[in-house]
């Protein structure tokens, strides 16, 4: 019983050892082939890396254009448009910058998706939309009531002389204040939000609106019409009062 063991146990290891001997065999008259496989692998990653990074630094104005006429929002087709290159190379760049500035997602409604990168500007505009403008105070109002059948006051024939009337102290600031905030030829979001007493975020809702020169001049205490530049992301006077 003991020699049946034995011999079985014999066999296995012989099957064992031949294919081990082959492996052995064959690794000692290829290792050199072999090596020179991995390290060509290795020359090639390394090629392709440089390559990568040499394209990516060719790629770098086109999205940092794109990011600023978008207000951070960019999409691979949009990349790939502007740069002229294939929609797989856009959707790798992209990954690969938004995992290093920490860009987020967002779904589109027609089932894209677009990068949203955060810069300096567009935090800017989210903070003085979130600005509350302080309230005026309330203006006094009397409380004497004057009958409807009450005849008017009598006027007088005689007018004062209008050098005599002192000019209101309320325009006199507004004029000095208005002076002192053109002093570039422009207003940002939050000044004009106070000059016309709104909030900023109304503001920035209205801006592209094409009746947002009349709107901002009936709310101007000027008259003075604005207009909003997509370009410097200002608000320009049209015309003084």
């Amino acid at each position: 019983m003991s020699e049946k063991l034995l011999e079985g146990d014999g066999k296995a290891f012989l099957v064992l050892l031949l294919p081990i001997s082959f492996l052995i065999i064959f690794l000692v008259a290829t290792w050199r082939f072999l090596l020179a496989l991995i390290v060509l692998g290795i020359g090639f990653q390394i090629w392709q890396q440089y390559q990568w990074q040499q394209w990516s630094q060719r790629v770098n104005p086109v999205f940092h254009r794109l990011i600023r006429e978008n207000q951070g929002k960019i999409t691979p087709m949009d990349l790939a448009i502007r740069g002229n290159f294939s929609g797989s190379a856009a959707k790798r760049y992209l990954d690969s910058k938004a995992s290093e500035f920490g860009a987020s997602f967002i779904n589109s409604e027609e089932g894209g998706e677009v990068y949203y990168f955060i810069t300096a500007s567009i935090l800017g505009n989210i903070l003085d939309s979130s600005e509350p403008v302080k309230e005026l105070p309330a203006q006094p109002v009397t409380k004497t009531a004057r009958s409807l059948l009450a005849p008017p006051p009598p006027q007088s024939l005689e007018e004062e002389p209008e050098a005599e009337l002192p000019p209101p102290a309320v325009h006199t600031e507004v004029k000095q204040n208005l002076a002192k905030q053109l002093v570039f030829g422009s207003l940002i979001q939050s000044e004009l939000a106070k000059r016309l007493n709104v909030y900023s975020s109304t503001v920035y809702k209205r801006r592209n609106d094409p009746e947002f020169p009349e709107w901002s001049r009936s709310r101007d205490p000027d008259g003075i019409a604005w207009t909003f530049s997509e370009t410097t992301k200002e608000f320009f006077p049209l015309e003084e009062s």
